[in-house]
């Protein structure tokens, strides 16, 4: 390129040096993670304690209807996943779904929705940081929260700089973990409900209709409680991240979008539902804490010693992994916003073993901030975290999904066939981006949640305004290089 034509793409802006989209030449990032540790990394980023102990929230607002939310909530991330990879197998670049919004939405789009999705993850980093802290206190309580919590940032952080083959591996082993405690949960749940375990008579279904029925607080309660099932799936969005890191992404991204499909409802919808028919949702519902969780409590029916421990340590992996998860996903988001000029380019350096190790660090400040809340407020300012991460993350998914109704609208009819396509769209879209609409509408009559909209509303405000002022800055810049040549 010459140096005209870098002067003119300074002056149109950032983002505006690449006409087809952003990292469209990118070829940095190393290509090293298979279609399985894919899959298990965006379950990784799912599966945590939004799942393990946050499910006794909505079962405190819904009953046994419960499972009816999960379900609403599971169809629309598995939108979100499928619509992620049909456009990521047309654009499998670097930056994902914020890339993907460059390209079809324009550059507001683009900024926005990459630095909320950062933010959101980087909460959500600190949020997992805390609840593992917590989790260790259970073997020893008199620990101050800021030590475990300093050790488990350090030790996440270590992983993801080490190289992105190492993370995969590490992410593919401690997901599945958490899968093989949902298994046994399952399993042991099947022969509870049917058969019965050693010295109990079979559960069957009548927790379902007892104590007030099966929905006790009738439909308000049930649309209340998808506020925290889709809580519980965030997540799902860190498969179009893996793209530039992937070994054959056109396969891979399809193919494990096809994995965490499946798994997604039969370990979040199943699992709720065997919980709900085993423990009287009466008891179950609350944030009681994991030793009284309903997971500990099927575990605990079963005979197994020392149930509540091998609980805890199953959701401090989940936790562990989701922060493992995220630090990734963050880590790639800035990445992309330095290659797209919208962050400082030093972001965009990689380690010799082709880390953005700048993106990284800067991306753990959650970490840094987990530790301060350990010590100054953890049960406070962890709930507002939660609450602001959720406003984020679904504003995250509503451009996902524009971004595919702008997909689908601008393909042309003769474009080759993908692998992967989200059936009966554009309406399927916006089916989904109605109903995130309504859960943030939701948000405000739901009181864990309602401080997440507060804050959130201003928090997009100034990000929206950030895009304009770095917008105009580039542009004086470029003008005074124009006139100083």
């Amino acid at each position: 390129m010459g140096t005209g034509t870098k002067e003119t793409a300074r002056a149109a802006g950032p983002g505006a040096a690449d006409p087809a989209g952003p990292h469209s030449g990118s070829g940095a990032l190393r290509a090293a993670l298979s279609s399985r540790q894919i899959s298990m990394i965006a379950l990784g980023g799912v599966i945590g304690t939004g799942l393990f102990l946050g499910s006794g929230q909505a079962i405190s607002l819904a009953g046994p209807a419960v499972v009816l939310a999960y379900a609403a909530a599971a169809v629309v991330a598995l939108v979100v996943t499928y619509a992620l990879a049909e456009m990521t197998a047309a654009h499998p670049r670097a930056g994902g779904f914020g890339a993907l919004a460059h390209i079809h939405l324009g550059p507001l789009a683009g900024f926005v929705q990459r630095w909320i999705y950062w933010i959101a993850q980087v909460i959500n980093i600190g949020s997992e940081a805390v609840a593992a802290g917590m989790y260790t206190r259970m073997w020893w309580p008199g620990l101050p929260l800021w030590i475990p919590v300093a050790v488990f940032s350090l030790a996440m952080v270590g992983v993801n700089v080490l190289s992105v083959a190492f993370f995969g591996t590490f992410e593919y082993w401690f997901a599945m973990i958490k899968v093989g405690a949902l298994v046994v949960l399952l399993s042991l749940g099947a022969v509870a409900i049917v058969f019965g375990l050693p010295g109990q008579a079979a559960v069957g279904t009548s927790a379902l209709v007892g104590h007030g029925g099966l929905a006790p607080n009738g439909l308000t309660g049930l649309w209340l409680a998808t506020t925290m099932a889709s809580f519980s799936y965030i997540g799902t969005e860190a498969l179009s991240l893996t793209a530039a890191e992937s070994s054959d992404p056109v396969r891979d991204i399809p193919r494990a979008a096809r994995m965490t499909v499946f798994r997604l409802t039969a370990f979040s919808v199943l699992g709720i539902a065997v919980v709900v028919m085993i423990v009287p949702w009466t008891e179950a519902g609350g944030d009681r804490g994991v030793v009284q969780s309903p997971f500990v409590r099927l575990f605990g029916s079963a005979g197994l010693p020392a149930a509540a421990t091998i609980m805890n340590l199953i959701v401090l992996v989940a936790a562990l992994s989701a922060m493992n998860t995220n630090l990734f996903a963050t880590a790639r988001t800035l990445y992309s916003l330095g290659s797209d000029g919208w962050a400082p380019a030093r972001l965009t350096r990689l380690s010799k073993r082709g880390t953005p190790v700048g993106a990284l660090l800067l991306s753990a400040v959650g970490a840094l901030g987990a530790i301060l809340v350990s010590v100054v407020s953890p049960d406070r300012v962890f709930a507002i975290m939660i609450a602001v991460a959720l406003f984020s993350a679904l504003v995250t998914w509503l451009v996902i999904l524009a971004t595919h109704v702008a997909f689908r609208r601008g393909r042309a009819a003769d474009a080759p066939a993908l692998p992967i396509r989200l059936s009966g769209a554009p309406w399927t879209t916006l089916a989904a981006a109605a109903f995130v609409v309504a859960v943030l509408v939701t948000m405000a009559f739901t009181p864990y949640f309602r401080v997440g909209l507060l804050a959130g509303g201003p928090l997009l405000a100034l990000v929206t305004a950030a895009y304009f002022a770095v917008r105009a800055r580039t542009a004086r810049t470029a003008r005074r290089t124009l006139a100083a040549d």
